[in-house]
């Protein structure tokens, strides 16, 4: 991977709001958009809770529908793109399993975060960030949460299609059973997971079962990985209950209306982002 390359010069026209996207220094395949408060000075003194927020498989942008989140709470949104192709020809889903290949798409978020942080005033150097993932970023949401659950404060999990339930009798990825050994890591940190709490959305017309029914030969395939549900509202229901068993507190909510559309559910997980974002400020200035 590339060196980080030195500080970049803040230029205000362009680094608050909606931003450009930027090719992360650490891996320019990879990259991100932020949305930074529009009064932010870089010669403030206060701190900004960090939020991130990822993509779909279709990469929408995850930076300008939480404008008004960022001016109401004072976050910092982050949303990286892992582009398709990355790992393989044609590949849409790679990371959404965190590591595929030569990518460990956890790290390279870590590495995101750290050029955000040299830059903007985050809350400080591994402060727990609240995490949003829609679709295919829920996927990536929910695995990052059972391997790095102490970097994180909050998750909302907007209509994940392939679930991974937090059961270690499952093998990994239809559940956490061999994750450990499978990232290199110890055991998964029960405890730390109980203590993150956890928010489902789904659109009640999310039901067609065709996009997420995966198929044998297909790369992400193996036996069982249907076994959660036909439909993403199935599936989330599944979710939420191996969640809750493992002592997690749980807001699981249907969006009347709604189908597979992130820019209608972003809505519904605003008032948990912003009680968590908000409760993060006040837990900074006690």
């Amino acid at each position: 991977m590339l060196a980080h390359a030195r500080r970049p010069r803040f230029i205000a026209r362009y680094d608050t709001g909606v931003t450009p996207y930027w090719a992360s220094q650490a891996e320019p395949r990879v990259g991100y958009r932020l949305c930074v408060p529009a009064d932010y000075k870089p010669a403030g003194t206060s701190r900004h809770p960090l939020l991130v927020s990822l993509h779909g498989s279709m990469r929408e942008d995850h930076a300008e529908p939480f404008r008004n989140l960022v001016e109401a709470t004072g976050a910092i949104v982050l949303a990286p793109v892992f582009p398709g192709g990355l790992a393989i020809p044609d590949d849409l889903d790679a990371y959404k399993f965190l590591r595929f290949k030569d990518f460990a798409c956890d790290h390279l978020l870590f590495a995101m975060i750290a050029e955000v942080a040299a830059k903007y005033r985050l809350e400080g150097n591994g402060v727990p960030f609240t995490m949003f993932g829609f679709s295919g970023g829920a996927q990536f949401t929910h695995r990052f949460l059972y391997l790095h659950p102490n970097r994180l404060r909050a998750v909302s999990l907007a209509a994940p299609g392939l679930v991974t339930l937090l059961d270690d009798r499952l093998p990994w990825w239809v559940g956490t059973g061999g994750m450990a050994e499978a990232f290199g890591t110890d055991a998964i940190d029960r405890g730390a997971i109980a203590r993150v709490p956890v928010q489902i959305v789904v659109g009640a017309l999310d039901d067609d079962p065709a996009e997420i029914t995966i198929r044998e030969g297909a790369h992400d395939w193996m036996p069982g990985i249907n076994d959660a549900g036909r439909t993403r509202l199935e599936r989330a229901t599944a979710l939420a209950a191996s969640l809750r068993r493992a002592g997690v507190t749980v807001h699981h909510e249907l969006v009347p209306g709604a189908g597979h559309d992130h820019l209608a559910l972003i809505p519904a997980a605003m008032p948990f982002l912003a009680a968590m974002l908000s409760r993060t400020q006040q837990e900074t200035s006690a």
